[in-house]
């Protein structure tokens, strides 16, 4: 049986373009997109759409890490960084806005960004299926994507009000490509200092190169400019699962080993939690 339209797809039909053609658009069709020469693209029936082609729809956060991420996620922890992103995107943009997330995971940072416009609609991208579940029930207002941040994205030139980009990968001309000229480019990312008692137990966790910042001022300054940045920084409490989450929801849980998360006393019971919010305009 055919997959009906989610009505959140439905709102944000209007930006996608074919992924193939580029220029096409894309009109729903038993259980399917597609564009006026054929282009066919499955609606999965978890609600999202899968665009990306070429490849498989899948990425490093497999169901173990999305379900670790979105258990940790709800413990509130990271609820700050949620409402510095958010409250950025409503200070740029009107109440019927249009916000893309990049690399959107769960949806629980767009989810925030729609709570605080309510007239807005919100597009997610990312390539695991596995968060594309999430996101795509993340909000009444937000659609899901399967689609990789380093390819040119399947979305018509300056039809983004707001584009976030929280722990994410960065294409900043595509950033700029689909940002109106008034809008917003919205990126969350970590200091050094971000889960510091972590990383001093637990060696084997992924360091943040020092150089990030000046990395990604290089990235983005031919297409942007630095409007505000907000730093938020604060220490929260761990329970042992919230840790063992925390390090599972990451790149690095690939690199700890079973014996050290094994071992409470390597596992603090509180953390620095340390980011840096910055909302871009459009050069």
């Amino acid at each position: 049986m055919p997959v009906s339209l989610p009505p959140a797809l439905e709102l944000s039909l209007g930006l996608l373009r074919c992924p193939t053609c580029r220029t096409r658009q894309l009109h729903p069709g038993r259980g399917a997109l597609r564009c006026s020469v054929g282009h066919t693209f499955d609606i999965a029936r978890h609600g999202y759409a899968g665009l990306l082609t070429g490849t498989r729809a899948t990425s490093g956060d497999d169901a173990a890490m999305v379900q670790a991420r979105s258990r940790f996620l709800s413990t509130g922890i990271y609820a700050p960084i949620r409402n510095v992103g958010a409250r950025l995107a409503a200070d740029a943009a009107a109440e019927q806005a249009t916000v893309v997330d990049v690399g959107c995971g769960t949806g629980y940072y767009l989810a925030g960004v729609l709570d605080r416009l309510p007239g807005a609609r919100g597009l997610g991208l990312d390539t695991s299926v596995r968060a594309l579940r999430s996101a795509a029930r993340a909000h009444d207002r937000a659609a899901a994507v399967a689609w990789d941040v380093f390819r040119p994205f399947p979305l018509a030139d300056g039809v983004a009000d707001v584009v976030l980009d929280v722990f994410a990968p960065r294409n900043p001309a595509e950033f700029h490509r689909v940002l109106r000229p008034t809008g917003r480019l919205i990126v969350v990312r970590p200091t050094g200092r971000h889960l510091a008692e972590l990383r001093d137990r637990l060696p084997a966790m992924v360091t943040i190169d020092p150089a990030k910042e000046q990395r990604l001022h290089w990235a983005l300054a031919p297409f942007f400019e630095g409007a505000v940045t907000e730093q938020v920084e604060y220490t929260a409490p761990l329970t042992r699962l919230d840790a063992l989450d925390l390090v599972a929801m990451t790149p690095s849980a690939r690199h700890v080993s079973r014996a050290d998360l094994n071992d409470d006393g390597l596992l603090p019971d509180e953390v620095t939690v340390s980011v840096l919010a910055t909302a871009y305009q459009p050069r």
